[in-house]
């Protein structure tokens, strides 16, 4: 059955949703989610929520779902989760499989890259997202 995925108004909405796509482990609708949210909002909808296992479905969905239409938007969404509130926390909290996942969306992104982001600016995230 697939969820039905309603844009969040708040944070609290936002919260709601990612508490039913992490019950279900629903890669789709988290997709879906993401792509009906403004990355530059992912910070304040994530607020101090932020979650290894949020964290992982984002990546995991990205990379599925949300990269071979749009890297752009891949892009975006991981420049601002890095601005969320516990995302050293969680990052350093990642396993060596998990951090696999990240790099691998990060080798796709640049094999995909396009005019939305450059070379550079993909390479000085990665590091971000290296600790």
């Amino acid at each position: 059955e697939k969820l039905t995925i309603s844009k969040p108004s708040n944070a609290y909405d936002f919260g709601q949703i990612i508490n039913v796509v992490n019950a279900n482990k629903d890669k789709v609708a988290c997709a879906d989610l993401l792509t009906m949210t403004d990355p530059k909002k992912l910070p304040m909808l994530l607020s101090n929520k932020l979650e290894g296992e949020t964290f992982l479905i984002f990546i995991q969905s990205l990379e599925y779902y949300v990269l071979g239409k749009d890297p752009g938007l891949v892009y975006q969404h991981l420049f601002y989760l890095s601005k969320a509130e516990r995302f050293k926390v969680v990052l350093a909290l990642l396993s060596k499989n998990e951090k696999e996942q990240v790099h691998q969306l990060f080798d796709l992104l640049a094999e995909n890259q396009n005019h939305q982001y450059s070379s550079e600016d993909l390479e000085s995230l990665r590091k971000v997202y290296e600790l």
